[in-house]
């Protein structure tokens, strides 16, 4: 560097070598953040404190002897508005109806609406970049001459806007609205440095910029009225709509393709029933609860012969006698008086009737109380569609919809899920691409879940719960596209595939005895149902010829025929009879068309009874006596599909096309595998505590999974049976453990565990005359412990766990693991 400057003949020459030497970098910044008024008194809708605004400013300078100039400038910028105020509720009938005491008014005692939202926002999110770069390139000719390189620019220009309501229309109706809206200001290319491209930038941003993704998400729940009659009050009921709509913006490579438009809709009602409130509206019933105290010794509880004497009441007088002698104003003022007096005394004579006690002998309680064990329940439904649509030309606009061409709609903004004439409607419109290189999919899935749960106490601490459940769920593609550029669309290549699973009963051949190498009892029902159910569907199909086969099956419904297959193995399997089960649907009209809806939903339970320590005989040995059992099973038919060989040329809604191979009926849904799982867990349990602090625990469990395939035509029964017991001590005051010559006087519990669980799996194929076990084992497991507690922090545990594992098949061997040791739990929480 010393011998260049010293080389140099000018003082310009000079300083131009220093400035390519140096290494430099400037940084210049300023910015101020949410600058705004301050508020004073109320906030309104056009109060200035509503308005805030923010701006940042970083320009970046750095040159060395590689880099001729990397000049990079951002900004940012932003303008938002924000209304929060609390709901403020106009409740016009409110005084009007200050005199009427009964709850019959109170629907409309309790209108009410809100005029004001109380949350409202915008926010408009500006962010530019702009970089420059000039690198030095050194000519490699030995004369040190710099070259001139073309200069790379860095830019981009975002314009994001965000939308926020919430509204609350009443104190029951609630609408909440969120957007987003992000947009890119789209710049000339190169530098910007003459009029024209300033004017095009300036005229984008004015525009709002170039669209390149829009999210949309409104939602409006309403509780229903049902608290403010009488009647209904037990009742609370909520529905929530909800939707989202995205528009994303085409490849400014491949505009040709189209955007992407989605939306989708949720519906869902929750109801609770408090059944004791309902029954609480009755005198009668509310005595059902009310035990009378136990007789003292010496006496009889003697049922009365005569009913309580009623209350004495005041005496009104006759409307004669009230008006006997006046006339005009006086008489008006006294009969109001009168008829005041009248309405008072009723009301006093119900509430004295409603407080006077009701008699009832022991059998009248009981009946009474099995007629209103439901205590509680609960429902919860919903409903839940999404469509994709790829390919569309149209802009977004306000809320996400062009609104001079109307497209896509507002109701498919707001959630409305389209159909084939909807599609059609839009290709005839315009609006959707022609390109012949489009292969994008047009989606939409459905989504149904319902749960019921029910709560019954039929005899005081006997604990019934009750639940049903159901899910199903569909998704369907197709290919919509005008195929040779002739303005005529075509739907191709339909297809649907989902899952349906419903809470079920089974246990009917649960108990059944079964032999791992024997065709069980209720196998060879499955295979004889059979050609009882090919006729059943055949009868329905009305493109069925009326022939049969040489063994006896109809034709186009033989033995292996899906449609044959699967009522006759919930019938074997359920118990029940092959003449009534219910048969498949093979129409699919729209996308909530559930082929499996006849098979309903079987309630499972769960059963605890904690009253015979309520035995004066058990109570002076046990403090708690709990007994237990539940149920539980389910039919599910996971991953089935469309077949692409369905034909129904009439519209019958039945298959009419038969596959050349299988020579059967071809439906429109293909079902891989249907399982049935159940388990009763427990199917008894007992967990006893003595006053002595003893506690002893026993389960009996037993459970069964069947799988068919119905592309092997193979069922796959697992077996297990599993029995626990448990005992353990806890001694209070323990001393075992001295520390400074003070003995320890705390807790030690003794713990035993044993378990014995037995699994069988067996394979049976149709039409075969042996079965086999491909798998099964004994576990056994053996858990002794104790446990010391030292004090509140410190917790020692010796412990012994024995695993001993007995397969059933000669490819694994037995195993034992054992575990033992001491183990220390401490506790650093404050």
């Amino acid at each position: 560097l010393k011998d260049k400057l010293n080389s140099a003949p000018t003082s310009h020459q000079r300083d131009s070598i220093k400035s390519t030497a140096l290494d430099q970098t400037t940084i210049k910044t300023l910015n101020f953040t949410n600058i705004r008024v301050q508020g004073n008194g109320k906030n309104k809708l056009w109060s200035l404190s509503n308005f805030d605004v923010s701006y940042s400013y970083t320009k970046t300078e750095q040159s060395s002897p590689l880099v001729l100039k990397n000049e990079v400038t951002k900004q940012r910028g932003g303008f938002g508005y924000t209304f929060n105020k609390p709901s403020k509720y106009i409740e016009p009938f409110k005084k009007l109806l200050t005199k009427r005491k009964s709850k019959w008014y109170n629907p409309i005692r309790d209108f009410n609406f809100n005029l004001m939202p109380s949350l409202l926002s915008f926010r408009a999110d500006i962010n530019r970049q702009f970089g420059q770069y000039i690198p030095r390139i050194v000519s490699t000719d030995g004369t040190g001459k710099i070259e001139r390189v073309d200069t790379t620019y860095d830019k981009y220009f975002t314009f994001d806007r965000f939308y926020n309501l919430r509204w609350d229309l009443s104190r029951s109706l609630n609408l909440d609205f969120s957007a987003t809206n992000n947009a890119r200001v789209d710049e000339p290319a190169g530098a910007i440095d003459t009029k024209e491209k300033r004017d095009s930038i300036r005229n984008n941003f004015w525009n709002g910029g170039r669209a390149t993704l829009y999210n949309q998400r409104a939602a409006i729940s309403y509780t229903l009225p049902l608290a403010k009659f009488p009647f209904a009050d037990w009742i609370t009921s909520r529905y929530s709509y909800a939707t989202t709509y995205n528009w994303i913006g085409a490849s400014l490579l491949a505009v040709q393709l189209g955007n992407i438009i989605e939306n989708s809709q949720e519906n869902t009602i929750n109801g609770e029933f408090d059944f004791t409130r309902l029954y609480a509206k009755s005198r009668w019933l509310r005595a059902l609860d009310n035990v009378p105290p136990p007789a003292s010794k010496g006496t009889k509880n003697v049922t009365p012969t005569k009913k309580p004497t009623p209350p004495v009441t005041k005496q009104i007088k006759t409307k004669e006698e009230v008006v006997k002698g006046l006339t005009g104003k006086k008489r008006r003022e006294a009969l109001k008086k009168w008829r005041q007096e009248k309405r008072d005394a009723r009301i006093a004579a119900r509430l004295l009737k409603q407080n006077q006690p009701v008699e009832m002998n022991e059998v009248v309680r009981t009946t009474g109380k099995i007629f209103t064990m439901v205590k509680r329940a609960s429902i919860n439904y919903s409903e839940s569609y999404k469509t994709r649509l790829p390919g569309f030309m149209d802009k977004s606009k306000q809320l996400g919809n062009n609104f001079k061409t109307m497209q896509p709609g507002l109701a498919f903004v707001f959630g409305a899920q389209p159909d084939s004439n909807w599609l059609n409607d839009k290709a005839a419109s315009g609006v959707l691409t022609k390109d012949t290189l489009f292969n994008d999919l047009f989606r939409q899935s459905f989504q149904q879940r319902l749960s019921l749960t029910v709560q019954a106490e039929p005899i005081r601490e006997l604990i019934v719960d009750i639940n049903l459940d159901k899910s199903f769920s569909k998704e369907y593609t197709e290919l919509f596209k005008d195929v040779n550029n002739s303005n005529k669309f075509n739907h191709l290549n339909p297809y649907a595939a989902g899952g349906f699973s419903v809470s079920y009963i089974a246990f009917k051949t649960l108990f059944h005895k079964t032999n791992p190498n024997d065709i069980s009892e209720t196998f060879k029902k499955f295979q004889d149902y059979r050609r009882i159910l090919s006729q059943r569907v055949a009868d329905n199909n009305p493109y069925w010829n009326g022939q049969y086969d040489a063994d006896g099956y109809a034709a186009g419904y033989g033995r292996y025929a899906q449609d044959v297959l699967i009522p006759s193995f919930l019938a074997a399997y359920t118990g029940k009879d092959p003449k009534s089960v219910t048969l498949l649907s093979q129409n699919n009209k729209s996308i909530r068309t559930n082929p499996f809806a006849g098979i309903l939903p079987k309630p499972n339970w769960r059963v605890t009874y904690t009253g015979l320590t309520r035995i004066p005989g058990l109570a002076k040995l046990f403090s708690s006596i709990s007994l237990s059992h539940a149920y539980n099973g389910s039919v599910s038919m996971n991953s089935y599909n469309s077949a692409l060989l369905f034909a129904d040329p009439f519209h019958y809604g039945y298959p009419q096309f038969i596959d050349t191979v299988s020579k059967n009926f071809v439906p429109f849904f293909l079902v891989p595998n249907i399982t049935i799982q159940e388990q009763f867990a427990p199917l008894f349990g007992i967990d006893i505590t003595t006053l002595s602090q003893v506690s002893v625990k026993f389960e009996y469990k037993k459970s069964r999974q069947l799988s068919l395939s119905l592309i092997d035509y193979q069922l796959s029964e697992t077996n297990s049976t599993e029995w626990t017991v448990g005992a353990g001590w806890r001694k209070r005051g323990m001393s075992f453990i001295k520390i400074k010559g003070k003995p320890l006087s705390n807790d030690i519990n003794f713990r035993l565990d044993v378990s014995m669980r037995d699994d069988a799996t067996t394979n049976s194929r149709l039409d075969q005359a042996n079965a086999y076990g491909t798998g099964g084992q004994k576990v056994i497991t053996l858990q002794p412990s104790i446990d010391y507690v030292l004090n509140d922090r410190i917790n020692i545990k010796l412990f012994f766990d024995q695993r001993r594992v007995t397969p059933y098949i000669s490819t694994s061997a037995p195993t034992v693991n054992t575990r033992a040791g001491v183990q220390m739990r401490v506790s650093l929480a404050p």
